[in-house]
C-alpha cells in the first residue's frame, strides 16, 4: 500500500491539445505499481482550457473545486464540486473553467500499452 499528499508529487503544465492554464499531478501510475489504473490531479487556473481532444480509454472525472464547464461537440455541461463526469473511449471532450477560482479535478483513466 501507499500514501501520500498530492503536493508530494511533481507538477508539469499541459500543452497537449492545445490547453492553456493547466497543470497535471500523475498520483497514482505504473511509477508508483498501479497495473491497470492511472489517477491524475487536474487544476484549470481561471480562463484556462483543455480543448476537445478523444483517447482510446474511458474516463471518470470528479469535480474537487471550482467551476467550469465538460463540453463535446454536441453539448456543454456545468460542473461543480461534487460532481462527476464520464467519458467514454474516442468521444471528443474539453474541459474550460468559467469561474474566478482554480478548477480541480481527478482523472481516472486505464493504463493502456
Amino acid at each position: 500500500m501507499i500514501a501520500d499528499r498530492y503536493d508530494e508529487r511533481p507538477e508539469e503544465t499541459v500543452t497537449m491539445y492545445g490547453a492553456t492554464g493547466t497543470t497535471i499531478r500523475w498520483l497514482i501510475n505504473k511509477d508508483n505499481g498501479a497495473r491497470t489504473f492511472a489517477m491524475r490531479r487536474f487544476e484549470v487556473q481561471p480562463g484556462g482550457e483543455i480543448p476537445l481532444h478523444d483517447h482510446d480509454a474511458d474516463h471518470e472525472i470528479y469535480i474537487l473545486s471550482g467551476e467550469g464547464i465538460a463540453f463535446t461537440e454536441e453539448q456543454e455541461i456545468t460542473i461543480k464540486p461534487d460532481m462527476f463526469v464520464y467519458v467514454p473511449p474516442n468521444e471528443a471532450h474539453g474541459y474550460r473553467n468559467t469561474g474566478d477560482s482554480p478548477l480541480i479535478f481527478l482523472c481516472v483513466i486505464p493504463l493502456l500499452e
